[in-house]
């Protein structure tokens, strides 16, 4: 018998329904809707319950977000799948853009690049990613994100 049968990992995810936050984001500049989150007031987006992040730092401009990688975001080479790095810098560069937006106002990704510099394991500890507003123009806006362990290295 595998250990995989003889031992199997399960992982249950709750989440509240979306509908509420994007309905009251509507009413909401982006700063004051991502701090009801924030406060526990809106429920946050399903993704970040499904793949563990947490909501660290948040002010104009910047966010950070935390994920403590586990076995479940692993990839069939036995590391952390490069997409919750991807993810976690997608939503950390685009909420810091989410700060800036005034009532009414939303938007979504238009193109996402990530340079990976070290493979990640559920054993690297706690990382954080923070994203961070380059360029807001009329309709487009730039972020850059930084991946990083406790000790700082990307």
């Amino acid at each position: 018998m595998s250990d995989q049968a003889a031992n199997p990992r399960t992982r249950t995810v709750s989440w509240k329904d979306p509908r509420e936050g994007a309905s009251a984001a509507k009413k909401l500049s982006g700063m004051e809707y991502l701090r009801a989150i924030q406060r526990g007031e809106l429920p946050g987006p399903p993704i970040a319950e499904l793949m563990g992040f947490t909501l660290v730092e948040l002010e104009e401009g910047k966010v950070v977000f935390g994920v403590q990688p586990g076995e479940y975001h692993y990839n069939p080479i036995g590391m952390v799948h490069g997409g919750l790095a991807a993810t976690l810098m997608d939503s950390a560069m685009g909420c810091a853009i989410h700060t800036m937006l005034p009532v009414g106002v939303g938007y979504t990704t238009l193109e996402l690049h990530v340079n990976y510099v070290r493979g990640i394991a559920h054993d690297s500890g706690p990382l954080q990613c923070r994203g961070e507003i380059i360029h807001i123009g009329g309709r487009v806006a730039t972020a850059q994100g930084r991946l990083t362990d406790e000790k700082g290295h990307l």
